[in-house]
Order: C-alpha cells, then sequence, then structure tokens
C-alpha cells in the first residue's frame, strides 16, 4: 500500500476506529506501521519531489503528532525519550518525514521551553484538540527577523532562508530581535495568512520532502501578550529555556540513525532475495547469504548501529528526565552535561551512519547501484543533513569536556 492508498482508502478511519495505543510499546508499534506504509514508495515520492500533504495526514491520522500532547486534550502524554524512538522509526520509512515530525515535536515543546504557564496550556491545547503540525521560521545563520512595537501588538518582517515544515505547518514559529534592543521573542502563530509566504524553493540532494525552502515574514502581528515567556513585557530567564538545542540535536541524531537503518534494512532484504554469490573466489558459495565477507560486513554495520542506538536510547532517557522535570530544577551544569553526550552520540551516528549508507554498496553487488532499487536515498539524505553545522565542533566540544572537565555555553548550536 503507497502513502496515497493508505491515505484514499480511509486508513486513518480504521486507526480512529481501533483501539488508541495505550503504552509506549503501542505507540512505538503506531509508528512502525507508519513507516512500513512510508517505506513501499520513498524512492518513487522523493523524485517526485512535491509537498507531502498526504504524508502529514498520515501522521495526523496516526494520532504520532499528538504523542507529547496531555491526555487531558487527546493527546497521548508520552515522553521524549518515547519520542525519539518514535522519530527514529518513522525515519527508517522515510527519512524526510522522520525528520519533519522530529521538528514538529520540538517546535510543539517551545511554548513548554519558554513561556508563560497559561501560555503553556493554551498552545498544548490548541495544538493537541486539532492535532496541527507545526514548522519554525528560526533559522540562526539568518539575519533575526525585525520586530517593532505597535500598541499592544509585536509585528514581525523578514527573511529566513529555512524553514523546516513550511506549507504543510499549521503552526509556525516565529523568533527575532525587537528593535533597538538585543531582546529575542519567540512567537506562535496561524502558517495560514497573508503575511507568511514560502517560495517553495527547496532544492536538495536529499531530505527533499521535509519542505525547508525559505520564507518570508511580512509584518505579521502578535498580541504582546502572546510573546511566549514575557510577562509585562518583561522575560524571566531559566536554564530550561535553553534545552531548544540539546533537544534538537538529539532529534538530528535519531533521525540519522533511523536513516542509517533503513540503509541497513534495505540493504540486507537486496542481499537476501537478489544478490548472486561471487563465483571466483576459491571457495564458492552457492547462496551470496553464506559468503564470508558479506556475513562479515552486515555483522560490523549492524553491530555498529546497535552500539549507537544503545548510546542514543541512554542519552534519550537523560534528555527527557530534564525535560519533564520541574523547569527551575535546571542547573547549567547539568544542562552542559547533557549537550555533551548529545553531541557525543550526534557524531558518532553521522560517521557510522554515512559508512553504513555507501558499504551497503559493497554487500549488495554492481546491480544494486541501478536507480530502480533507490539505495542512494539514504546517503542523500543523511549526507545533507548532518551538514546542518559542522560536525568538528561537535568532536571539540566532547573533547574539551573529557580533557578540561568544560561544559559548552548555550548558543543556537550548543
Amino acid at each position: 500500500m503507497t502513502i496515497t492508498d493508505a491515505v484514499t482508502t480511509g486508513l486513518g478511519d480504521r486507526w480512529r476506529e481501533s483501539a488508541r495505543p495505550q503504552t509506549t510499546d503501542e505507540w512505538l508499534g503506531r509508528a512502525q506501521e507508519v513507516a512500513d506504509i512510508l517505506a513501499v514508495d520513498a524512492v518513487e515520492r522523493d523524485r517526485a519531489n512535491r509537498t507531502p500533504h498526504a504524508e502529514v495526514q498520515l501522521l495526523k491520522d496516526s494520532g504520532l503528532v499528538t504523542l507529547l500532547g496531555p491526555r487531558a486534550h487527546g493527546g497521548a502524554g508520552e515522553t521524549w525519550e518515547t519520542a525519539y524512538r518514535v522519530i527514529r522509526t518513522v525515519a527508517r520509512g522515510d527519512g524526510s518525514i522522520g525528520q519533519v515530525l522530529g521538528y514538529h515535536y520540538l517546535w510543539a515543546w517551545a511554548a513548554r521551553l519558554v513561556g508563560t504557564e497559561e501560555q503553556i496550556a493554551a498552545v498544548e491545547e490548541l495544538y493537541t484538540s486539532n492535532a496541527f503540525v507545526f514548522g519554525g521560521a528560526v533559522n540562526p545563520r539568518d539575519s533575526d527577523l525585525l520586530i517593532r512595537e505597535d500598541g499592544d501588538d509585536l509585528v514581525f518582517s523578514g527573511r529566513k532562508s529555512f524553514s523546516t515544515g513550511g506549507q504543510i505547518s499549521d503552526l509556525t514559529v516565529l523568533e527575532g530581535v525587537l528593535e533597538g534592543t538585543d531582546t529575542h521573542i519567540f512567537a506562535i502563530v496561524p502558517t495560514a495568512q497573508d503575511g507568511i509566504v514560502f517560495a517553495d524553493d527547496w532544492d536538495s540532494l536529499g531530505q527533499r520532502l521535509t519542505e525547508s525552502g525559505s520564507v518570508q515574514i511580512r509584518d505579521v502581528r502578535v498580541p504582546w501578550a502572546e510573546a511566549a515567556g514575557f510577562v509585562d513585557r518583561q522575560f524571566r530567564p531559566l536554564t530550561y529555556n535553553t534545552l531548544n538545542v540539546p533537544t534538537i540535536q538529539l532529534v538530528f541524531a535519531n533521525f540519522y540513525l533511523g536513516i542509517a537503518q533503513g540503509a541497513l534494512e534495505t540493504a540486507s532484504a537486496y542481499t537476501r532475495t537478489r544478490t548472486r554469490p561471487w563465483p571466483y573466489g576459491g571457495d564458492d558459495k552457492q547462496h551470496a547469504t553464506d559468503e564470508w565477507y558479506l556475513l562479515e560486513g552486515y555483522g560490523e554495520l549492524a553491530s555498529t548501529l546497535w552500539a549507537d542506538e544503545a548510546l542514543l536510547d541512554a542519552v534519550g532517557g537523560e534528555i527527557s528526565a530534564v525535560l519533564h522535570a520541574p523547569r527551575e530544577e535546571l542547573t547549567a551544569r547539568r544542562r552542559g552535561e547533557i549537550a555533551v553526550r548529545v553531541a557525543a552520540g550526534k557524531l558518532r551516528v553521522v560517521d557510522d551512519g554515512l559508512t553504513v549508507a555507501t558499504k551497503v554498496y559493497e554487500l549488495t553487488g554492481a546491480r544494486a547501484s541501478a536507480s530502480s532499487v533507490g539505495l542512494d536515498i539514504f546517503w542523500r539524505n543523511l549526507r545533507t543533513h548532518s551538514l546542518h553545522d559542522p560536525i568538528a565542533y561537535k568532536k571539540r566540544e566532547v573533547g574539551t569536556f573529557v580533557l578540561k572537565n568544560e561544559v559548552p555555553e548555550p548558543t543556537w548550536y550548543t
């Protein structure tokens, strides 16, 4: 069943009529169902490069978009520890949609990161009860959006060259600097409005269905009362506010791992059914699955990804505990220790994932390089997003911690 078939034949209706997942394992099972559907025509959809409306509807119908939402409003009430595993699972079927879901989870948590208690309650009820999907125009490498005051309103204007989620989002997170100050302000606004104009210019080597193109923000008005975390136009900072970066960096690491796992799963299925044994080795086998070098190769790649998975699961548990704890309890030191662990996980899976996405060609054979097989999608997806920020700096963060016992200062990338 393709993604289009799944949506048009009412797969969402089937889910609505079935028992809603109640446990973590059941939600992970739901994520696997979604991944299996996405995997069927992932290569064809990647090549078509169309806005993924059907894919996002699948995420909504499955209930995955409200995984972190409060149960009181119809959400699953699950933890970030589960969300990271869900992202990874979905990415095994389609790396682009795993990224879209991961970014959605981060921006759905934005109010909790910086908002007041009243703002948190309002945003979580809004997105959970409506199964809204978030996008974000918050690329720090661009100039900040400019915010000017107009009475009781803030008016956002500017351009961002990347805005993941783009045209398939219901809500957009904006971030800018108040004119004449160095005050940064976050706000959540409806995407469907005249002042948010997407250029539809995402044209990348991989992650093609993430809707990550540029966006113009043209005089988007936000009441001062909805400026996240501000009370009487004053912001009260907490260390917890800076968790957005390690949280999303671990989102990255998990969909990277999912992409690499998808490459290994696809390649091993090909080898079992289509790879021919090499007849000139002196110890000829009847089946490719008996070839010593193939057994060794798959064993090495699988054990590498299992080790990466164990590391990411451990780090996911650590940051999840902090994200769900009272915000006032987080110290700068603990935040930094977690950031270092996230950096270690990310640098490990980038190097290992790219190795897997390359080595699978050696284990499947020359015929597997055919475009119809589509093994290239995994390397393209992983290579594209792993350039988000230089991995060398992650290695330096870990090394500085090991040698000097220093944790990184919070920035837009640490």
